[in-house]
């Protein structure tokens, strides 16, 4: 009787024990979101207006090879393109198909999801105003490594069999998305934006960048919130080695893209892992190379053996992640140099609460810029467009 009482005094505690866990990672989670909501609806809004004004038809003919001058285009074109990385990647397959350059459309899937205004508020707003800058000075040098590192290994064999495979058509995530095109492109770009069609582009944009990054966003909130919540600041700071602060300097970005791979998430949902890793000591160099990686993330190294064929994965997984950790290494004695990398590792991630000061204001203005557009969208055939593009991804 006695042991069956205390048997069940121990679930209970255990129950308990894991209730209060769960409840703390999803608190964590929630606060987060709450955080970078505004930042969200702004990065978000402004990449639907370039969208809205700037025609994805025109990029296969502006990347007809890998010359510096296109590979900048590539850049520039990626910014102002959508920021999911599985849309990112099944829209470089699909410039891919048409004739556009492989290496310029690699250069233009990495600028897609790493120089686009969500991740940059986000970035100010989770870690701070100079990863921001970081990540922006960074991901061009990593695309200069890559094309350095195709130019040098990618042969002819290798590539052919890659675009025959990308000839085949095989379906991934997000083709249905990828097809849609609502540009306007009579006018200047101001007259774009303001007329009814570009509203209504720019409404439609909008609500599918969230409906595209939900999942991703969801992912890295919860993931983010657990190991938060969960691991102790003192297990963060053996895996970083943080007490031998050179060797560190390098293992932060060799380990960085490792972490990325495992957590399945990319995209700006990343950020908020990002800010974890930070506020547990990783190097200023690591957190770069781990936002740099949501490319190679494990669902999408499988959808390069898909499109590409296991050879070009395997190729991209290697030229990729070395070109990451050697970006990542740059940058950290750069900023070292310019006296640039926080001297605290402390992430917003640790003081976050929900209470009235400036991010419930800001939520709420931009809460009410967001409803406008979300009722254009509904009011234009905005769900209709959405399972079309569904369907055309199914039937792909």
């Amino acid at each position: 009787m006695i042991s069956r009482i205390l048997t069940d005094g121990a679930r209970n505690i255990l129950v308990v024990s894991v209730s209060h866990a769960i409840g703390r990672a999803l608190l964590m989670a929630f606060t987060m979101f709450w955080d970078i909501l505004w930042g969200l609806i702004l990065g978000f809004l402004l990449s639907a207006i370039v969208e809205a004004i700037v025609s994805k038809g025109e990029i296969v003919r502006l990347l007809p090879d890998d010359r510096p001058k296109t590979i900048m285009k590539a850049c520039g074109l990626g910014a102002a393109s959508s920021s999911c990385s599985y849309a990112a990647v099944a829209l470089t397959r699909s410039i891919i198909r048409k004739g556009a350059n492989f290496t310029s459309s690699i250069a233009f899937q990495l600028a897609s999801t790493n120089l686009v205004a969500e991740l940059a508020v986000i970035l100010a707003v989770l870690v701070g105003w100079q990863f921001t800058v970081a990540e922006f000075l960074g991901a061009p040098q990593m695309v200069a490594i890559m094309v350095l590192l195709f130019r040098a290994f990618l042969n002819p064999t290798l590539l052919r069999a890659a675009q025959e495979q990308a000839g085949k058509g095989i379906r991934g995530r997000m083709e249905g998305h990828t097809q849609m095109d609502m540009s306007v492109t009579e006018g200047t770009l101001l007259e774009r934006a303001l007329s009814s069609k570009g509203k209504t582009a720019i409404s439609h944009y909008f609500v599918m960048n969230w409906t595209m990054l939900w999942m991703d966003i969801g992912g890295g909130l919860l993931i983010a919130g657990a190991l938060a919540a969960w691991i102790p600041p003192s297990g963060w700071k053996i895996f970083f080695l943080t007490s031998h602060p050179l060797f560190a300097t390098f293992w932060g970005p060799i380990v960085g893209p490792v972490v990325a791979i495992l957590s399945f998430v990319c995209s700006v949902g990343n950020v908020p892992l990002a800010a974890v890793l930070w506020s547990g000591g990783s190097s200023f160099g690591g957190i770069i190379a781990f936002l740099f990686a949501d490319l190679l993330v494990l669902p999408i190294l499988d959808i390069y053996r898909k499109y590409y064929g296991r050879r070009m994965m395997l190729f991209l997984l290697a030229t990729l992640y070395i070109s990451m950790v050697l970006a990542a290494i740059g940058i950290e004695f750069l900023f070292r140099a310019l006296h640039l990398v926080p001297a605290q590792h402390h992430g917003a991630i640790a003081e976050m609460s929900i209470k009235l000061n400036y991010t419930t204001v800001l939520n709420i203005i931009f809460l009410l810029v967001a409803l406008p557009l979300v009722w254009r969208f509904f009011r234009t055939g905005g769900p209709a467009m959405l399972r079309m593009m569904d369907s055309a991804a199914r039937s792909n």
